[in-house]
């Protein structure tokens, strides 16, 4: 079963336009409601290693860790659902609270979810 915040290794191909293809690791970002019904789809974000300092919203670092052998960013524009069959290796790492709180905060300001 997968957690919000896990991030899991996923098939992307085919790549279009400015959409990343490839195998690559991506973030889990979809409600654990949803999670936990098993529903045949998963929201996730793409992760890559091709950095771009000072990109926030659209892109958050992530230190390398266990899982991930290199620092990365968070494609925060590239926020997707795929199908689960495309999830093949996981979770090889897990984000703290404080990272998602970041990753969150990314969300709302790109889909502009922002009140007040």
């Amino acid at each position: 079963m997968r957690r919000r915040g896990e991030i899991w290794l996923a098939n992307l191909e085919p790549g279009h336009g400015t959409g990343p293809g490839k195998t690559r690791p991506v973030l889990v970002v979809q409600s654990q409601a949803l999670l936990d019904v098993d529903h045949p789809s998963t929201v996730v974000v793409p992760l890559t290693t091709k950095l771009t300092e000072g990109a926030e919203p659209l892109r958050i670092r992530v230190p390398a860790s266990a899982g991930i052998d290199r620092d990365s960013d968070l494609l925060i524009d590239q926020l997707r659902a795929i199908d689960n069959r495309r999830l093949y290796k996981g979770p090889v790492a897990l984000l703290g609270l404080e990272a998602m709180n970041v990753v969150n905060q990314a969300i709302r300001e790109v889909l502009d979810l922002i009140t007040g």
